[in-house]
């Protein structure tokens, strides 16, 4: 439910290598995000898309999209691809002028029973998918006039947002994510249903830390989501489960479809199982908590009724969900965005390419991965999901939907020319960069400082590149500038602008309009110099319980006693203790990370361990007191050796370096609401 490129392991696998690291020594200044201002641009002329701009209309020579030629194209690929990244089953509904066009099953929905993918009785969980649903009912509230789009979300709501930042958070800025809302994980997936609440407990109870002035940096917020839901179900006086049955489930036909949890008795049967990879056997299903933004669980065939009624402006069959003005405004893209490159409409994101405006979702569970496109000025939808999170590293379904466009709407333009900026441009744009979608004030804020992105310029070509972003080649992806500082990829699509906000930091706009990336200024932010610190600093802690007993053993083979005062020899064994408790707290942190990649592992029952650990690291920063004061008095004892003060002096840096470390990214923030 996560969305498009990051699903809820995701983060857990980046505190899994923050783990790692500190064991073991070593995938939108931390301050607030002001406006963005972007750079001046030209006026587009009148009905051009963002697309448009960059590519020419597909060729005439495209082969038709029909029935026959997507089952040639799909049944090549979609095999293929199951097999090569050991995936259990996917499922792919194609809608064009109104009507389903093409919707077949691959693989297998039980891979152990070898049960068939079927799309009219299989279930998936298409995630963040389910956003489009609760942005749906939220327009027919605003059509009823029950709510209105730029008014504080408090006044619908029973408990207040604190105030931050002097504007208030409106469905506008939630809809477009830009709520301002750090990221949270604490009980979005719980283990199972009797640990699931109350939609209103859960909003109540998770309240993320407002890090950015609404409406202003985008940065995708599951918790702002889910709040809206929540909105729904007060203004219009029913369950939210309920209202959706009634007002888009049952008007639209989809009878396989369902927010509920645990699924209803009819449809349990039907339902897919999940798959890390189909090899190593089905898991277990998934609950999320945080409902209204991604527990759907459907078939393609109903999300077949659910394209054809947005690109059909709200009407499916005789039906409509949603009045042709409202569908109109909600598909429109909003201000605040680069004016080349995607934005977001009122929750659908513009996806565009090859010369078509496509707006849609995508969505991540832990094991299911799905996509749903809409080619609006073609009337046609395009929905994948897949029931395993596979082994490739390129995400199936980005391929996919790319191999269709490139097929039936191809670019006909080429490469553009770099400009004769492009060298000191690709300069001054390089170096790291942390996402907005971040935690930023809790204890999982040291997944931003392993998730940072480093933006590198090529003197070879004065192109940019990325080097953990690659293609099907196993290569970086190079960007080339093609306007001031719009950099487009090289024979690609994809697009990456620069801006500057009004505090002068640099922003990278990518494809993906619901979060931006942010230059790292402050040096105390930067991966290099935290790993740097954390391992010279772990190095010389765990090299110093290393040589203990070895000292020891040669002192008493050439029988050459500690020759240390009183007072030296219980400093250096309160010095010794403190590096156990360094250790522990590395130890201790890689177990609770283990914990927490179980399913609903990041909840309240993990809290006592995480408290637990935090103790061990606040007697650890007193130990780091006790090592610097050992350092000091070692230089005034005229009986100590001089290189037992030198080590003396690194211990206690190194001390100080890991407690530092572990405050400065909220390891020790005591409130566990993340």
């Amino acid at each position: 439910m996560f969305t498009a490129q990051d699903s809820a392991s995701g983060f857990l696998r980046r505190a899994g290598v923050a783990c790692a690291a500190i064991c073991l020594l070593c995938s939108p200044v931390r301050s607030q995000g002001p406006a963005v201002r972007s750079q001046p641009t030209k006026p587009r002329p009148e009905g051009t898309t963002t697309e448009s701009m960059m590519a020419s209309r597909p060729s005439k020579t495209a082969p038709e999209l029909t029935a026959a030629d997507l089952e040639t194209f799909l049944d090549g690929l979609m095999p293929l691809q199951i097999q090569h990244a050991d995936i259990a089953g996917a499922v792919v509904a194609v809608v064009k002028d109104g009507k389903l066009l093409f919707a077949r099953g691959y693989g297998y929905a039980d891979y152990e029973k070898k049960i068939a993918v079927s799309p009219d009785n299989t279930l998936f969980r298409p995630g963040s998918i389910s956003k489009l649903f609760t942005w749906t009912a939220v327009m027919q509230q605003v059509e009823q006039g029950k709510l209105d789009l730029d008014r504080d979300v408090n006044d619908y709501l029973d408990f207040k947002i604190p105030p931050a930042f002097d504007k208030p958070i409106t469905l506008r800025a939630v809809m477009t994510h830009r709520s301002g809302f750090e990221e949270t994980a604490k009980d979005l997936f719980v283990g199972s249903e009797k640990d699931l609440t109350p939609i209103s407990q859960y909003v109540m109870a998770h309240l993320p830390a407002r890090i950015f002035p609404p409406g202003t940096t985008p940065a995708y917020s599951n918790y702002a989501t889910t709040l809206a839901g929540y909105i729904v179900q007060r203004v219009s006086g029913q369950p939210f489960n309920d209202y959706v049955d009634e007002h888009i489930f049952k008007p639209l036909g989809m009878a396989h479809a369902t927010f509920r949890q645990p699924l209803p008795e009819s449809l349990k049967p039907m339902m897919s199982s999940g798959y890390g990879l189909a090899s190593e056997g089905r898991k277990p299903y998934e609950y999320v908590e945080a409902a209204p933004a991604g527990s759907v669980a459907a078939s393609a065939e109903a999300m077949s009724h659910f394209m054809i009624a947005h690109l059909q402006n709200g009407r499916y069959g005789d039906v409509q969900i949603l009045k042709q003005e409202t569908a109109q405004q909600m598909h429109a893209r909003q201000d605040g965005w680069p004016a080349p490159m995607n934005a977001m409409a009122l929750g659908f994101y513009e996806e565009s390419q090859n010369g078509h405006r496509i707006i849609g979702h995508a969505g991540d569970t832990e094991y299911f991965h799905s996509d749903l496109h809409l080619i609006l000025d073609s009337n046609i939808g395009f929905f994948v999901s897949y029931n395993s999170a596979g082994r490739d590293e390129i995400f199936p379904r980005t391929v996919l939907f790319d191999k269709f466009m490139d097929r039936y709407f191809p670019r006909t333009s080429g490469d553009e020319a770099a400009l004769p900026t492009a060298a000191e441009d690709a300069r001054s744009v390089a170096g790291p960069y942390e996402i907005s979608r971040r935690f930023d004030t809790n204890i999982l804020a040291i997944t931003t400082l392993l998730g940072e992105t480093k933006i590198v310029a090529d003197p070879k070509d004065n192109t940019i590149f990325l080097p953990d972003s690659k293609g099907l080649d196993g290569q970086p992806t190079h960007y080339r500038e093609v306007d001031s500082h719009l950099f487009r990829a090289v024979n690609g699509h994809e697009k990456i602008a620069f801006v500057k906000d009004t505090a002068g930091r640099q922003v990278a706009y990518i494809d993906f309009p619901f979060m931006v990336f942010q230059r790292v200024d402050a040096i105390s932010d930067r991966k290099a110099v935290n790993l740097f610190i954390l391992g010279a600093s772990l190095g010389v802690i765990v090299l110093t319980l290393l040589l203990w007993p070895v000292g020891a053993m040669i002192r008493r083979h050439y029988g050459k006693p500690l020759a240390l005062n009183p007072e030296a020899r219980r400093l250096r064994m309160l010095t010794h203790i403190t590096c156990f408790l360094f250790v522990a707290f590395g130890l201790g942190l890689v177990g609770i990370t283990k914990m927490g990649e179980e399913p609903g592992g990041l909840s309240e029952a993990v809290d006592k361990w995480i408290h637990l650990l935090q103790v061990v690291g606040v007697l650890s920063g007193i130990g780091a007191l006790v090592a610097t004061y050992n350092s000091f008095k070692s230089w005034k004892d005229g009986e100590q050796w001089f290189w037992n003060k030198v080590w003396n002096t690194l211990l206690a840096c190194g001390c100080v370096g890991f407690f530092w470390f572990i405050y400065h990214w909220h390891l020790l923030n005591f409130i566990l609401n993340y």
